[in-house]
């Protein structure tokens, strides 16, 4: 079988750290290649090397045969080869049709656009793909998996022979996920190349040819996908058998730290009620647009609420803002981290203790020495894998990005914490971090309300479990022996 694309020895350093070292790495034509590793396993870079990013610093690309250099992102578009990321690159307030062809305007002989032949060419490419999206929507009134298509969509009117997609399971319910697998398959069959970037280890059994794994910045091996299984591949990743995914459970406090009395807001949230004990991980679960963020968010103060009242420790507390649920006690990890919990440009340092500046200066300046004790320990205990904590947030990965949300949290030490989502876009061995750490929490008495999609980790973490259907509560079970079944029949039976 014929390769697409070969990097022979591919390393790359930024300010003597070594992000890649002596990589090998191809992909045969009409394959579907998983690349999986751990955050900062050096994925993104090898990505970026590829597309045109990074400049290589050693090593050899060739594509289609032919050495080449990739000079640009636009270079590497022009030859075949696109890149579809977490975050779309597209505008939402244009069409489908627009953004497939955008910077490539179709032109009339006035030099204006032929709305028809652009709209016509948009069309094919959608009718190719199988989905049923029209080239005059508007971008923003599509759901993330049409976003997701209209990307693969632009990718193919580059003629793209080599399509790369960093996690684009993240935010996609199961029957979106379903589509998604079946585009690529028809792709495939088309015999475009796919690299296909996951945290989610049983994405890569389903639907890869071979996988590549790489761990700091080295090849770990490149295997069949139907040679390995589950387990494997997680040694590989992280350089040892990984001990079982979920801590025991051990509460047992039945004192109550969080009350919720009638919550609710017009067509979102209906005559909430619920309570939170100390030392407690109550998991909510639920499908998408059940209710569970904008249940959090309004009892964190971000989302305005109609009715009902909230009580902490058995006190009636008035929460209007965010600001309100930190001098009560409540904080919040956001479901979407980029957008809602950092400020991508600024440092670890600033991000840590931007929530309460003042515990770490005096009347007129910040106490440096008394900050730099704060930031180390929360690096230390958090193990954030970084080069000096005045680096910029967005030359983290993804899964110390979600540690530097935790530690900011910590930093506040509120005594409840809401987790949206607290293990989305991380590895393995992240997540198993990130587990040790709510563990952790709650033995040191701070109680937590986890909303996760993943249905096992709800089910692994939780010691009781708040299932939401429609904006109402379906149920509330206790997590010992509770299945997948039971939740998923709350979530989905009528709600009257």
């Amino acid at each position: 079988m014929s390769k697409i694309i070969e990097l022979n020895d591919i390393s790359k350093h930024f300010f003597g750290v070594q992000a890649l070292k002596n990589v090998d790495f191809s992909v045969n034509e009409g394959e579907i290649h998983c690349l999986v590793g751990e955050n900062g396993a050096g994925k993104s870079t090898l990505v970026k090397i590829i597309s045109g990013v990074y400049q290589k610093n050693e090593g050899e690309i060739f594509f289609k045969g032919d050495k080449v250099k990739i000079n640009s992102p636009l270079h590497a578009q022009e030859n075949g080869i696109s890149v579809i990321y977490q975050e779309f690159n597209l505008i939402n307030g244009l069409t489908v049709g627009e953004n497939i062809f955008m910077g490539r305007e179709i032109l009339n002989g006035l030099g204006m656009i032929d709305w028809k032949k652009l709209n016509s060419k948009s069309q094919k490419i959608l009718d190719r793909l199988g989905v049923n999206i029209s080239p005059t929507d508007r971008v923003k009134n599509l759901s993330v998996a049409e976003q997701q298509f209209v990307e693969i969509a632009k990718a193919l009117s580059y003629g793209s022979d080599l399509i790369i997609m960093d996690e684009p399971s993240a935010t996609l319910t199961p029957e979106e996920l379903d589509k998604l697998f079946l585009l690529i398959s028809n792709l495939k069959d088309e015999g475009v190349s796919i690299v296909y970037i996951s945290h989610k280890i049983e994405e890569v059994m389903e639907i890869g040819d071979r996988v590549t794994v790489l761990r700091d910045g080295e090849k770990i091996g490149t295997e069949k996908v139907e040679n390995m299984d589950r387990d494997k591949i997680i040694e590989w990743m992280v350089g040892r058998p990984l001990e079982e995914s979920f801590p025991e459970r051990f509460k047992k406090n039945t004192d109550i730290v969080l009350k919720v009395n009638n919550l609710s807001r017009k067509d979102i949230l209906h005559d909430i009620n619920f309570s939170l004990h100390q030392e407690e991980i109550l998991g909510i679960a639920g499908l998408v647009g059940a209710g569970r963020t904008e249940l959090i968010r309004a009892i964190y103060g971000a989302d305005t609420k109609d009715s009902g009242d909230i009580k902490v420790f058995g006190k009636k507390v008035a929460i209007y803002s965010p600001k309100d649920a930190l001098a009560a006690g409540i904080g919040l990890l956001p479901e979407d981290r980029k957008r809602q919990g950092l400020i991508l440009e600024q440092s670890i340092r600033k991000n840590i203790t931007l929530p309460d500046i003042d515990k770490v200066s005096n009347k007129f300046f910040i106490d440096t020495d008394k900050e730099n004790k704060e930031i180390e320990k929360h690096i230390k205990e958090l193990n954030i894998k970084t080069s000096s904590k005045d680096a910029p947030i967005k030359s983290l990965s993804g899964g110390n990005q979600q540690k530097v949300v935790i530690a900011k949290l910590l930093y506040t030490d509120v005594d409840i914490l809401l987790f949206d989502e607290p293990t989305r876009g991380v590895d393995v061995g992240a997540k198993r971090e990130i587990y040790k750490l709510m563990q952790a929490l709650t033995e040191e008495g701070k109680s937590i309300i986890m909303i996760s999609s993943e249905l096992p980790e709800v089910l692994g973490m939780s010691d009781r479990v708040l299932v939401m259907n429609e904006g109402h509560i379906a149920d509330i079970y206790d997590g010992k022996g509770l299945n997948q079944e039971k939740v998923m029949k709350s979530a989905t039976r009528e709600v009257k």
